[in-house]
């Protein structure tokens, strides 16, 4: 059994909450600017002041609603500043938040609000207010439903004006660090989403000691970032809070659309992401370069950029490749930069596995990626990598606060001040997910010499061959997901002679990919194409380098269209619904192995 503690940065305390953090910076710093938000096509400054002013004007308004303290309240919408808003608003008037993602249809939004017991919801649109009109009379506990684009947020200040200022102090100091904050529901990959309780502690605690241990990203003089991942996750959640913390600038880009001209006016210094954006990022540059006839420049400045990064790890950086990436940088590399707002210096990245090709060819961009790990159930980060020392293909050291064991069975245990509460009305459930004191993540892994982890698998997703091999799938869908042409991948073989895979195609990208490759046939028809399933096989023999022989994927089927979320395949947060596809297309797997 392995296991490695590190002690708070921070020392720990009962008292205050969530919703002291914004009067706080306006007692502090009054001037400083703490975000940003879109007016007239312009980014406009929201100083401390201003938004301490905003946060206590709309919890008088749910406070004179009848919101009362503990009392749960839906917030259901894009990633906009009306959200943060909302956030501490509903802290400042002693409530507690559901997040609910936009995307959630009726059945949803029905469950997840009847389970918490919600009495009002904040949504963002007509179609919102339209879905949850759908289950209304199934939620007799439902009071109000407001609409931000409705004019609502503006209607709830003016109503707060008999709130007297005193009533609202009395209010904020209702919750402390062990009061309940948010309850998050778990995507559900399986089975009905859980409604994950997070303290006051747990989102302030965490963020206390991450700012300790980034603060040379975070807490930096002109330290922003632009939030595009939906609120409704964990890990976008939390950065909101560790902005609002550490004092980083905090914007938001609702419509993934507009990101890259939102990243060019807004400039922020580090980014948040999934691995996918990065996959994205290098495919859509590699496909313009080949497009443009310089694809040979750009595959000789990639293999420069992974050198100059694998170097850097080494210590000893030759004077021919630095000047080859002196002379890439300003023919590739300063363009990709320019691409992320010319700014970025930092990304951090979580949610699913980064492989290590893409951290190195980032690093040697200039935008070194800090891969983390967590869960709902640990406030999002348990681990990540540190400006100081990042071990690419790991995810880091635990957190200040945080523990992490590797049971005997390689599952990865979590304990520390990020360790949610329970799981909302289940206490079975609660009870199942804790070992002697210690959150039981699912995960595999292991910890080196110095306490950094890596992800070797998912627990309930390791293959086990006809040959009794065992095969962590993650491995090879993350070395396949680099291609250009592959959307997503499910490997398959759990008691079959060997290993397979299903493969989506990835339809934003075929256009360029099928001109550069000349190939002329339309996407529907690619599955079949020659040319494509040639390169699809060399996408096949790269990611087999990475595995032992008996675990290299022998044979793979490309299916019709594609998982999404719409679909029902993939999660809102961009998971996969491993046992859903391995449902609906059991028969493709089972023509993998002749019927």
């Amino acid at each position: 059994m392995q296991e490695h503690l590190v002690p708070p940065a921070v020392p720990s305390t009962t008292t205050g909450n969530l919703a002291d953090l914004p009067f706080r910076n306006a007692a502090r710093r009054p001037d400083h600017v703490v975000a940003a938000r879109p007016v007239d096509g312009q980014w406009e400054d929201v100083t401390a002041a201003r938004f301490a002013d905003d946060v206590a004007a709309l919890a008088r308004g749910l406070i004179a609603a009848g919101i009362q303290p503990g009392e749960r309240v839906g917030l259901m919408s894009k990633t906009r500043y009306e959200w943060t808003l909302a956030d501490f608003a509903i802290w400042a008037a002693g409530g507690v938040v559901v997040p609910i993602y936009e995307t959630s249809s009726a059945e949803q939004v029905r469950w997840i609000l009847a389970d918490s017991e919600a009495v009002a919801v904040i949504l963002e649109t007509p179609h919102h207010e339209a879905v949850v009109a759908e289950v209304r009379s199934e939620l007799a506990g439902l009071r109000s439903v407001w609409q931000i684009d409705g004019g609502a947020i503006a209607d709830l200040a003016a109503s707060g004006s008999s709130v007297s200022q005193e009533d609202l102090e009395t209010r904020r100091a209702v919750s402390d660090r062990a009061t309940v904050a948010t309850i998050i529901y778990t995507s559900g990959t399986t089975g009905r989403p859980k409604g994950c309780e997070l303290t006051h502690g747990n989102l302030r605690d965490l963020a206390e000691n991450t700012t300790a241990r980034l603060a040379g990203i975070v807490a930096a003089p002109e330290a922003s970032t632009l939030l595009f991942l939906p609120l409704a996750h964990v890990f976008a959640r939390f950065i909101e809070v560790l902005c609002i913390e550490s004092g980083a600038k905090l914007a938001h880009s609702s419509d993934l659309k507009n990101l890259l001209g939102d990243l060019a006016s807004y400039q922020p210094t580090f980014v948040l992401a999934v691995p996918r954006v990065f996959e994205k990022i290098y495919n859509s540059s590699e496909q313009k370069a080949t497009a443009g006839g310089k694809g040979a420049i750009f595959a000789a400045a990639t293999a420069t950029a992974i050198a100059y990064s694998e170097a850097l790890d080494t210590g000893s950086v030759g004077l021919v490749l630095r000047i080859k990436h002196l002379i890439f940088d300003r023919l590739v590399f300063g363009k990709i930069r320019a691409a992320m707002g010319g700014k970025v210096q930092w990304a951090v990245s979580g949610g699913a596995p980064l492989g290590t090709r893409l951290g190195h060819y980032f690093r040697g961009v200039g935008v070194t990626i800090l891969e983390g790990y967590g869960l709902t159930e640990t406030t999002a980060p348990a681990t990540v990598n540190t400006p100081e020392l990042a071990k690419i293909g790991t995810v880091g050291p635990p957190l200040p606060g945080v523990g992490i064991r590797i049971a005997d069975d390689g599952e990865i245990l979590i304990k520390g001040i990020n360790v949610f509460r329970g799981y909302h009305n289940n206490p079975e459930a609660s009870s199942a997910a804790f070992s002697d004191g210690w959150f039981c993540t699912g995960d595999i892994g292991e910890l080196d010499s110095e306490g950094y982890l890596k992800i070797t698998g998912r627990k309930k997703e390791i293959l086990v061959t006809a040959g009794g091999k065992n095969v962590a799938p993650a491995v090879l869908e993350d070395a396949l997901r680099a291609h250009p042409l592959v959307s997503q991948c499910v490997v398959v073989g759990d008691g079959k002679p060997f290993v397979g895979a299903l493969i989506t195609l990835d339809a934003e990208m075929w256009p360029g990919w099928a001109a550069n490759a000349g190939v002329d046939v339309p996407l529907e028809k690619a599955k079949t194409d020659p040319t494509v399933l040639a390169a699809l096989q060399s996408a096949v023999d790269t990611a087999n380098r990475s595995v032992s022989k008996a675990e290299s994927i022998r044979k793979f089927a490309v299916l019709d269209g594609d998982f999404t979320e719409e679909n029902g395949y993939l999660t809102p947060s961009l998971k996969l619904r491993r046992n859903v596809v391995m449902r609906d297309f059991a028969d493709e797997v089972e023509a993998l192995y002749g019927g």
